[in-house]
């Protein structure tokens, strides 16, 4: 964008032919398959993430080749790689990612990186650093009620930190076994968490008794860990939902990512006005 506004300033596009590159730039045509959304981190702190589990695997390489691509010719150089930001590709499973790995070998030799959480399902492909904490940002307490829980704590601790900012978690401290939560919720507070992501199935009672102990924003995450009425995820939901504590908001089942962005939403906009103060 700033290169785009040089040109603009010296003289060397017209307005309009701005507009067009700014539009150009902004949403990013690969085929018809799909718009890359290059400029959501400038807009929301957080990059453009690439759902894998609906996609056709063919169209999901092709995807990922085609942002390659444009990031190799916009530095005029086929064999150098730099990317602005890592690529992240959620809800991966092993298998996919096995084939990804081997059709996308070809780029160790450039540099590129892979990193795939096996609990999360999510690939990051990266080139200079996997995560880059932001000094300003505040930290964000993850807990889980059980074990079953984690594969979504840890989709939502991986996208926590690839916006940049520090995640301090304990798991398995539900209300089967509540003297488990409160040490770790006492660490967390000294640390002056700036959010709590919380996640639980079955009856999804713990986000309730977390944001009755404390005074940060809680992030209810409800997972599809249950059983008969419990099913799929639908009566924690609806607990989360019924909930009397105050300070408790509410994501879709299983919807770690989520989380993960509306804790980033508000660690930046906490930086943002500590920002704002000092200036």
């Amino acid at each position: 964008m700033k290169e785009i506004l040089k040109s603009l300033a010296e003289g060397e596009i017209s307005i309009e032919e701005c507009e067009t590159l700014l539009k150009a730039e902004s949403i990013r045509e690969l085929d018809e398959l799909a718009k890359f959304d290059t400029s959501r981190k400038d807009r929301t702190g957080f990059p453009e993430a690439i759902l894998a589990d609906s996609k056709d695997y063919d169209d999901l390489l092709t995807i990922i080749k085609r942002y390659l691509e444009k990031e190799s010719n916009n530095n005029g150089d086929s064999d150098s790689i730099e990317l602005k930001d890592n690529i992240i590709i959620t809800r991966l499973s092993e298998e996919r990612y096995g084939l990804l790995k081997k059709d996308l070998d070809y780029l160790l030799e450039k540099g590129i990186k892979f990193d795939y959480n096996k609990r999360a399902k999510i690939l990051i492909i990266y080139k200079d650093s996997l995560v880059d904490f932001n000094p300003e940002y505040g930290k964000v307490g993850l807990l889980t009620a059980g074990t079953s829980d984690i594969p979504i704590a840890e989709e939502a601790r991986v996208v926590v930190e690839q916006g940049g900012c520090e995640v301090i978690s304990s798991y398995d401290i539900g209300v089967a076994g509540i003297h488990r939560l409160f040490p770790q919720i006492a660490h967390m507070v000294e640390e002056d968490v700036c959010a709590f992501i919380v996640c639980a199935g079955m009856e999804g009672a713990l986000p309730s008794v977390v944001a009755g102990l404390v005074d940060a924003p809680v992030i209810a995450v409800p997972t599809s860990v249950g059983y008969g009425i419990g099913a799929d995820g639908k009566a924690a939901l609806y607990s989360m939902l019924q909930s009397c504590a105050p300070g408790l908001s509410v994501v879709n089942i299983d919807n770690g990512f989520g989380a993960g962005v509306c804790a980033l939403t508000i660690a930046k906009g906490i930086a943002k006005k500590v920002r704002m103060s000092k200036d």
